[in-house]
């Protein structure tokens, strides 16, 4: 029995999170002809992809309104596919479905119709009305472009899909024509609504949706193809006796870590090479933004005798380059600047010619907070605004994007070095990644660092797309030839890993440290590791 075209059978639903495109074709390819040769059930697959232009056989380079190297320099991919239509844009907060489907009635337009229906009904389902438009794949909403359908047949067999905008920033779409028409509008679900959308909220509607249309009564099953992790971000478990030692250590001085507190990925490698990141005034941070793992809370008084301690820390530990961090202390008249300055001021003490670098909060804009910390004399100050302004509402809720670039304006002009980073996978456009460089160098801003962000459990932020190596070397070159001094990018590059070899390798650094650092100070040895570039 068949409806719309389709079997009655079993329907099998795998959800890969997000894949590159290239890999996603490859596995609908293998499993077009394993449904041809019968040993696979009909499947929907869902998923999302990283930037990526698709021409079909009626496209062509005139769809594009940047040059192909321009799109790849900026992180969009181009493929060129077998599936019907012109050009169009895959990328991050886009659903895809892909139904690898016997069509047993051999009626392809009745199929495509059923699949536009189902996403209707996914649309309605929200409130909203979709349009079709006569000789238009696809559907609209208000007049602006939602959906887009292209489908390939293999011996009855159809891949490809359709793709809803769900979170996706219509902005992505100003790099090509949209399936031909030049003055096609972008929309998506979550810019009709005005508010959030939940991206498996929008899977699990469209898969009842299409089951019910299509009429298959077999029991749905999930499978989740891709791995929680790609490849790159898989690391090799530390020995947890070293990383015991170091722990036991930080407990006799009775300090806190970054590496600790926010779940570090190289957790294992700092401690192993003896070095952490500090985190003074307590573990309990007064503002709660939805990408930090640091606990959350009213917090404590400062302990006086932290500086002290943090010092001694670094001298027993043979630190040639001290970083120091803090949770955010709105609670506190000053922010905890004042303890900052206290801080690098026991490490002078304690510690002299080594390099100091401290990692601070907004301080709420106060000017006279900032200027404490600065007066006290770190050679680098780093502020991050952490990610691009328009998901501050959504990530960092109680911080200002505006505000952490004045912060780090004004220790610029104070004459410190300063630094700052994002985390990539949230959601951002390349658009949105290279105006934050601008605005960051525009800031005065030198050293920079970009990293993947990676959730810390299902409450938080959820990741967007894992960005390949080769993404952030390109955006790692881009940032050097938009003038900052130095610049580390790559998956697991944070902004306090390693920082000795960013500062280090800027020559007028070296010559600073080398006026300072005595003979015997043993400084970390400045080991080049992928995702840090140089000049």
């Amino acid at each position: 029995m068949t409806a719309g075209g389709i079997s009655k059978g079993r329907l099998e639903i795998q959800d890969w999170g997000t894949v590159e495109y290239g890999e996603a074709l490859r596995r609908q390819r293998a499993m077009a002809e394993e449904r041809i040769a019968g040993k696979a059930p009909d499947r929907l697959v869902l998923v999302e992809h990283p930037p990526v232009v698709t021409i079909g056989r009626s496209g062509s380079e005139a769809d594009l309104r940047l040059p192909e190297a321009v799109l790849r320099e900026r992180g969009i991919a181009v493929s060129r596919v077998e599936r019907g239509g012109m050009a169009t844009f895959h990328g991050p907060g886009q659903l895809v479905v892909y139904p690898i489907v016997k069509l047993y009635a051999k009626d392809l337009h009745r199929f495509l119709a059923g699949l536009l229906g189902a996403m209707e009904e996914v649309l309605a389902s929200y409130g909203l009305r979709p349009e079709r438009k006569k000789g238009q794949p696809g559907l609209w909403v208000k007049g602006a472009k939602i959906a887009s359908v292209g489908v390939a047949v293999r011996r009855w067999v159809a891949f490809h899909g359709i793709a809803v905008n769900v979170t996706a920033d219509p902005q992505w779409f100003d790099c090509i024509v949209p399936c031909g028409h030049p003055h096609e509008r972008i929309t998506s679900i979550r810019r009709e609504l005005g508010r959030a959308v939940d991206m498996g909220e929008v899977k699990e509607r469209f898969v009842r949706a299409f089951a019910d249309r299509f009429g298959y009564t077999g029991a749905l099953r999930t499978e989740r193809r891709a791995s929680r992790h790609p490849p790159w971000l898989r690391l090799e478990a530390a020995d947890p006796a070293v990383v015991g030692r170091m722990e036991e250590r930080l407990r006799g001085w009775n300090l806190e870590t970054v590496c600790q507190s926010a779940h570090c990925p190289n957790l294992g490698e700092c401690f192993s090479r003896g070095t952490a990141t500090f985190m003074i005034l307590g573990r309990v941070c007064s503002r709660r933004c939805r990408f930090c793992a640091v606990d959350k809370g009213t917090p404590g008084p400062p302990d006086p005798e932290e500086p002290g301690r943090v010092a001694r820390a670094a001298k027993a530990l043979g630190l040639g380059y001290v970083v120091v961090t803090s949770v955010t202390r709105d609670d506190l008249p000053d922010g905890g600047a004042g303890h900052f300055a206290e801080t690098i001021r026991c490490i002078r003490e304690h510690c002299p010619g080594v390099g100091v670098e401290v990692l601070i909060p907004d301080f709420k804009g106060d000017r006279e907070a900032l200027r404490t910390v600065c007066e006290a004399g770190p050679d680098v100050l780093n502020h991050n605004v952490e990610t691009v302004p328009r998901l501050y509402p959504a990530v960092r809720p109680g911080a200002d994007y505006r505000r952490s670039l004045e912060v780090l304006a004004r220790a610029s002009a104070m004459g410190l070095a300063t630094k700052s980073g994002l985390m990539l996978g949230l959601g951002e456009a390349s658009r949105e990644i290279w105006e934050a460089l601008v605005d960051l160098r525009r800031a005065g801003c030198e050293y920079l660092t970009l990293g993947q962000y990676l959730a810390p459990s299902e409450k938080h932020a959820p990741v967007h797309r894992y960005i390949a190596p080769e993404e952030f070397d390109r955006w790692g070159k881009t940032a050097l030839a938009m003038g900052f001094r130095r610049a580390a990018s790559g998956p697991l590059v944070r902004s306090s890993y390693r920082a000795e070899e960013l500062f280090e390798q800027d020559p007028a650094a070296d010559t600073r440290l080398s006026e300072r650092v005595p003979e015997h100070t043993c400084l970390p040895p400045s080991t080049r590791k992928r995702g840090f570039l140089g000049t």
